[in-house]
């Protein structure tokens, strides 16, 4: 009989195929869901532990999300290209450059509208919600400009529920990193135990665990002790981490 102390168990995935999430068509905005958002619900796709919200947004030149409010989430945007220009009633006022990231702690109630600023070229983000720790608390807002100063063949860590590592801090128990990893390229990440992670590809091809994972493509991951990534063509990735 086996040692039960040094038997391994397989890592649990589950994956969102780029093709097989959600769509919105408003003519000035081409919307994919990998979650239920707005009019687009599917009762088997709800989130992903504290990841509420995972939207790949694409907003023809001079488009935008109007004044609208938020409260009690932890919001992000990552722009894959074009630019993304933010204000809120906290009196932020931002152009977000492709590359660069764009949070916001909606806590206790704050107003925002996003448009692409271009009369010419689309505005491709991907929009990121998380469920805070806990309701309430001040708004407060924050840039993060990685562009090329992206570790090369690495994870760079942008938020964490605690300062480290040059990462800002969100009201979320949760990790998230950026990863960006040359073809031939292995990376290995060990999350913390009894954590979740979820993998979401931005460019390029990679394998997580063994299973292939294409541009647009998401997946959860559960019972992972580690998690051996290689890619396949020149890639870039968000990875949660996430309690």
């Amino acid at each position: 009989m086996p040692n039960p102390s040094l038997v391994v168990t397989a890592p649990k995935i589950t994956k969102r195929l780029a093709a097989s999430r959600g769509q919105t068509e408003l003519g000035w905005l081409h919307s994919q869901h990998s979650f239920s958002f707005g009019d687009y619900y599917d009762p088997a796709q709800l989130g992903f532990r504290s990841l509420i919200v995972l939207n790949d947004d694409i907003v023809e030149a001079g488009g935008g999300f109007g004044t609208h409010p938020h409260r009690d989430a932890e919001i992000f945007s990552y722009v894959i290209s074009g630019q993304l220009e933010h204000r809120d009633s906290l009196g932020n006022g931002r152009v977000i450059n492709a590359g660069d990231l764009q949070y916001m702690s909606a806590g206790s109630g704050v107003r925002h509208s996003e448009f692409n600023p271009s009369k010419a070229a689309p505005a491709h983000f991907l929009q990121v919600w998380l469920r805070p720790r806990e309701r309430g608390g001040a708004p407060r807002y924050a840039e993060r400009a990685l562009g090329a100063a992206a570790k090369s063949d690495a994870l760079t860590l942008l938020f964490a529920g605690q300062t480290r590592d040059g990462a800002t801090e969100i009201r979320a128990d949760a990790e998230i990193y950026f990863g960006k990893l040359s073809a031939g390229k292995t990376l290995a990440f060990a999350p913390g135990t009894g954590r979740g992670v979820w993998m979401q590809v931005i460019r390029g091809s990679l394998d997580v665990a063994g299973e292939p994972l294409a541009e647009g493509d998401g997946a959860a991951i559960e019972d992972a002790a580690s998690l051996a990534i290689t890619v396949k063509a020149d890639a870039e990735f968000l990875l949660f981490d996430l309690a």
